[in-house]
């Protein structure tokens, strides 16, 4: 694999881990598997999900006033109103509250629903923040060391799947 190659797979890491519902929880397995270094894609994976995940939550008023039109115009998910996601969100956040929210909601919902949830249910900026960036860190070191393993232990070549695709 050439150096622009190279270089372009690292920024497709990034891009795509700042991409909401893909994220770095899929994109840092898929790299490593691929044959990318697992600290640099690690890095990059949780960078591009952190920048976007802060956006959301020093957006989160624009954005649940545009949630609040689109809703208005579609015919609700349940009975009660609320979509199953919420659901199951309003549940873990009436049983474990903020950490646990943010612990279980980026692999339920992806973090930036996450994000947006935690706020409505009455979470403040800073803490969603923090316990967001706890739970990025821990999930992407998390994906990572386990995709390493797994590398090894499916005993793929050298260059990882990656390597067919840009020869």
């Amino acid at each position: 694999m050439g150096i622009f190659d190279m270089l372009w797979a690292y920024v497709l890491v990034f891009l795509l881990a700042a991409v909401p519902f893909f994220e770095a929880v899929a994109v840092i397995p898929i790299a490593i598997l691929g044959g990318l270094s697992a600290i640099p894609v690690t890095i990059l994976g949780f960078v591009g999900n952190f920048l976007t995940v802060i956006l959301v939550i020093i957006f989160v008023d624009s954005i649940k006033q545009w949630q609040r039109k689109r809703n208005r115009n579609l015919v609700e998910d349940t009975a009660e109103g609320e979509s199953k996601r919420t659901q199951r969100a309003q549940k873990i956040w009436n049983k474990y509250g903020m950490p646990g929210l943010s612990i279980i909601g980026p692999l339920i919902v992806g973090s930036h629903l996450t994000a947006l949830m935690a706020l409505s249910l009455g979470g403040t900026k800073r803490a969603v923040a923090y316990w967001l960036t706890g739970s990025l860190v821990l999930w992407c070191v998390s994906v990572a060391i386990l995709a390493h393993l797994g590398f090894d232990f499916l005993n793929v070549g050298e260059g990882g799947f990656l390597r067919g695709i840009f020869n």
